[in-house]
């Protein structure tokens, strides 16, 4: 706990056998009150070494339902359990869980509701191996939200954020897509009602064992951001109205 706020660590995972161990071990415990791990049916071991480590609260998807399907359960788990704060880190060791500290510090003493960590501030992208085409999308696609949504945040796309209580509860994050997208769409429904998100530069780790999505699905990524952004602004002037944004 921090500030008696209760703080829990989710894990998304899909065959993060080799690297959940590595991740687990670095979460600071003496903060951290609880780990939940989703296993989007992995064809691995990874529910095995999850009991192995002594994880404790384990879900298991009978199909493999997507990215933004094992959010779902992990945050609506961590809500069941009371979690005041929610970290999502990725079980493949792409981002340190070292940052755990200072991200749940900033939202436990009210600092920013919302902390994302940055890639783009400082040089982690490039420095830890992100491919170029996907640097170069992620530049573009960010100065179009930050148009679109009026903000300034210098990537909308790092898959390490945190979010406090209220804002899970705030936000209709189920309504959002069960694939990549739901990153996206969840920091515009937080943008959209009103939250401030604060950064923290973050490096990371491109490596075999680290999940990334190759191009087509990058591409259909980008498209879904683009769309995300515009059906924001028509809900923010009232031209739409729909079920993501408007409870």
């Amino acid at each position: 706990m921090i500030n008696n706020k209760k703080i829990a660590v989710v894990l998304p995972a899909f065959n993060a056998e080799k690297t959940l161990e590595k991740t687990y071990r670095e979460i600071p415990f003496n903060i951290v009150d609880f780990v939940i791990l989703t296993d989007d049916k992995s064809s691995d071991a990874t529910v095995k070494e999850a009991e192995r480590i002594g994880i404790n609260h384990i879900i298991q998807h009978d199909i493999n339902s997507g990215y933004g399907a094992n959010q779902k359960s992990c945050y609506n788990k961590a809500l069941d359990l009371g979690a005041d704060i929610v970290v999502m880190l990725h079980p493949d060791y792409q981002y340190t869980p070292k940052l755990i500290e200072p991200i749940c510090y900033i939202i436990a003493n009210a600092v920013y509701p919302v902390v994302i960590g940055s890639r783009i501030l400082g040089k982690g992208a490039i420095k830890g191996g992100m491919p170029k085409y996907k640097y170069i999308a992620n530049r573009f696609l960010t100065l179009f939200q930050n148009i679109l949504m009026n903000q300034k945040l210098s990537e909308y796309h790092s898959g390490y954020r945190a979010f406090s209580k209220e804002v899970l509860e705030t936000v209709n994050y189920n309504a959002n897509s069960n694939d990549f997208l739901f990153d996206n769409q969840i920091l515009a429904q937080i943008l959209y009602s009103g939250y401030e998100i604060g950064e923290l530069t973050c490096p990371t780790k491109y490596f075999k064992e680290a999940s990334s999505i190759n191009f087509k699905r990058s591409f259909k990524y980008g498209i879904g951001v683009i769309f995300t952004s515009i059906e924001y602004a028509l809900n923010k002037i009232g031209i739409l109205k729909s079920k993501k944004f408007n409870n």
